[in-house]
């Protein structure tokens, strides 16, 4: 049976994302999002303590989502410290067994960077197989660059055609809005993205005016909100609350 797709939808999905170190933890934050509205999950998969990571366990968790597309991460860090890339990949993997559909494949896996988008030409093709491997088991990629700091619109589209080029479904990128200047700047390359890349993007920032464009992001073509069901010690506090993006979703009337 075909899984549920991020791709094509006809409007951007309210995904809410999941931070938790068990399933008895993980399981009522669905639940509670379920009712909030919640059209998709993000299960942060580095969060999860390492006895709760089988695929029996996974698949547990995931059957809450009921029939929503899951989106999951392995990044190096949390409960993840310390494994190599390879073994973040692999729970990547195991995930999608378990009934994931969209894989976050870090754009400097293989060959870390401060802004994460490797070059090395090792690494790139190791890439490059790893999402060949996702699309043979039925997958859909995500290539992922959390650049940690503001990035002029020119460098942003080279790295997002750059991603595209290594055979990613979803183009994500991460940039900084510390200043209103910059928050109007990064508004502008949500429009590019959108018009340029269409629904294959998620465009987004951190930092102090970030807001905005966490808000009405999607507007300018990005696939997804990434939201909260509500905010807790280890939540990424910029994002939305889950029924905050709905009603600035159900409400555009653009």
């Amino acid at each position: 049976m075909k899984k549920p797709s991020f791709l094509d939808q006809p409007r951007p999905l309210l995904c809410a994302m999941v931070q938790e170190e068990s399933p008895e933890k993980a399981i009522p934050v669905i639940m509670n999002s379920l009712y909030d509205g919640a059209e998709a999950f993000g299960i942060q998969l580095e969060y999860l303590k390492r006895e709760y990571r089988s695929e029996e366990t996974l698949r547990e968790i995931f059957s809450y989502c009921k029939d929503k597309p899951i989106y999951i991460t392995s990044y190096r860090g949390a409960e993840s410290r310390g494994l190599s890339d390879e073994e973040c990949a692999e729970l990547l993997f195991r995930g999608l067994s378990a009934g994931a559909t969209l894989l976050d494949v870090v754009g400097d896996f293989f060959c870390p960077e401060p802004h994460e988008l490797t070059m090395d030409p090792g690494a790139v093709k190791k890439q490059e197989e790893l999402i060949r491997r996702i699309h043979d088991l039925g997958g859909e990629a995500l290539i992922s660059s959390h650049l940690h700091a503001f990035y002029d619109e020119e460098e942003v589209v080279r790295i997002a055609f750059e991603q595209k080029r290594r055979g990613a479904d979803v183009i994500k990128i991460v940039t900084r809005a510390d200043t209103r200047e910059e928050l109007m700047a990064d508004l502008r390359i949500a429009d590019r993205l959108g018009r340029e890349l269409g629904k294959e993007h998620l465009f987004l920032a951190g930092g102090r005016e970030c807001a905005l464009l966490r808000q009405i992001g999607p507007y300018f073509g990005s696939v997804m909100y990434l939201t909260v069901e509500r905010y807790q010690p280890q939540s990424a506090k910029e994002q939305p609350l889950l029924r905050a993006a709905k009603a600035i979703r159900d409400n555009m009337t653009i």
